[in-house]
């Protein structure tokens, strides 16, 4: 029998009725003779409704305070999850994120798990008890409670599943599996049966929802095997894995995509060496992740350069790089909030000519400009206008033989 840590977004636990379908399914699973941990997300949209009401008392409320409003959200969550596990007659003890304790940096907002102590947890399981943790949320070395930012929930599954030396960390949402683009923008997309984390990595960093970065990170680190699930309709899902050496990899796995890109541009600035830096580092200093980055050839001794950054980011990026770009005599600083990023992304690509031409050509032929270009081994990412991303992503899924056949 498997030691297994299972993980319910907030749709799954979004009302009563789900919350006991959840306990359904967890208590199946332990019937069956496996250890269970579960970790759970705040219900539904409370998240945001405690959003609002902090933006309704402030427009910039103390982080500290701030993290102890939205970690209740969790807190409701996992107390009603051990409610109903309860009254289905399976034993289960809830945790908040000051209890166990999961120990985090004390960087509120983005706080980054450093570890997480289960004994208490272990102990529970050994009994035949089912601990219910709640994710998002930690504890930082000062003993305040701190959050995890966003995709916080998968990446205490995850760090919960490393603690435990769990069998596998199931990730349990409203979708089931990993697909090949977004079913909803493409119908004809194809759930994937299995996804290695490198590819995931790029899937998940270039805008797939389905995983959160960090999760997939502290996934590949530690091996750890991860199965999306629907908790709504059973199914094999999509493991994510080492990758199989046995089998032959996809050369175009996925598109995924993101809207929530901001495009700054830096122009005629000297081109000499630490001038970028200059200009990144105090946006890298205020938290702020930069994603693409591209520097134009250089010209009677000036440069151009851009870079993205997310779009919650945008208004604090642009004001601190209009500031550092300041010290530079004629320089020019402007950003651009309508573009989007798409990607594919797939291991074959290492061994596989012609996968950018075809990128290119498809892109030129619906008449869509790319502004800006990134790559790895195993993935293209191009910056373009927010109007053209559906049209592109279409384009591209027919273009690499991504959909699925026709039944």
């Amino acid at each position: 029998m498997a030691l297994i840590v299972q993980k319910y977004g907030g749709t799954s636990v979004g009302s009563v009725a789900r919350i006991k379908a959840v306990a359904e399914q967890v208590a199946a699973l332990r019937a069956q003779g496996h250890g269970v941990a579960v970790v759970v997300s705040a219900m539904g949209d409370s998240t945001d409704r405690l959003v609002d009401l902090a933006r309704e008392i402030s427009p910039t409320p103390a982080p500290r305070e701030y993290d102890a409003l939205l970690a209740t959200g969790e807190m409701v969550s996992i107390a009603l999850v051990a409610m109903a596990l309860e009254a289905r007659g399976c034993p289960a003890r809830s945790y908040n994120g000051l209890q166990l304790p999961v120990t985090t940096t004390d960087v509120h907002g983005k706080a980054r798990i450093k570890s997480i102590d289960a004994t208490r947890l272990q102990a529970d399981i050994a009994a035949g008890v089912v601990p219910v943790l709640a994710g998002f949320q930690g504890r930082s070395p000062a003993g305040d409670v701190t959050t995890i930012g966003r995709g916080g929930s998968d990446t205490t599954a995850v760090a919960l599943a490393v603690a435990l030396h769990a069998d596998e960390c199931q990730i349990l949402t409203d979708v089931d599996g990993v697909y090949t683009t977004d079913p909803r923008m493409v119908p004809s997309a194809r759930r994937l049966d299995r996804v290695s984390f490198e590819e995931m990595l790029e899937l998940a960093g270039q805008g797939s929802r389905v995983l959160h970065l960090r999760s997939v990170e502290f996934a590949a680190k530690y091996g750890v095997n991860l199965r999306v699930l629907s908790s709504f309709k059973p199914g094999p899902g999509t493991l994510i894995a080492k990758e199989d050496p046995n089998v032959e990899a996809p050369v175009v796995a996925g598109i995924a995509f993101n809207r929530d890109e901001a495009e700054i541009n830096v122009t005629d600035v000297p081109d000499e060496p630490g001038v970028a830096w200059r200009i990144l580092q105090p946006i890298s200093a205020a938290s702020i992740e930069i994603d693409m980055i591209v520097v134009n050839a250089p010209r009677e001794g000036r440069v151009d350069f851009s870079f993205t950054v997310h779009r919650d980011d945008y208004a604090r990026a642009l004001e601190l790089a209009r500031a550092a770009g300041a010290q530079f005599a004629g320089a020019g600083v402007a950003g651009n909030q309508t573009v989007a990023k798409l990607a594919i992304v797939g291991s074959g690509m290492r061994t596989q000519a012609g996968v950018a031409t075809r990128l290119f050509e498809t892109l030129a032929r619906e008449q869509i400009n790319v502004r800006l270009v990134s790559t790895s081994e195993i993935k293209i990412s191009v910056l373009v206008a927010e109007r053209d991303l559906e049209r592109g992503v279409r384009a591209l899924h027919e273009a690499y033989g991504l959909s699925r056949a026709p039944a």
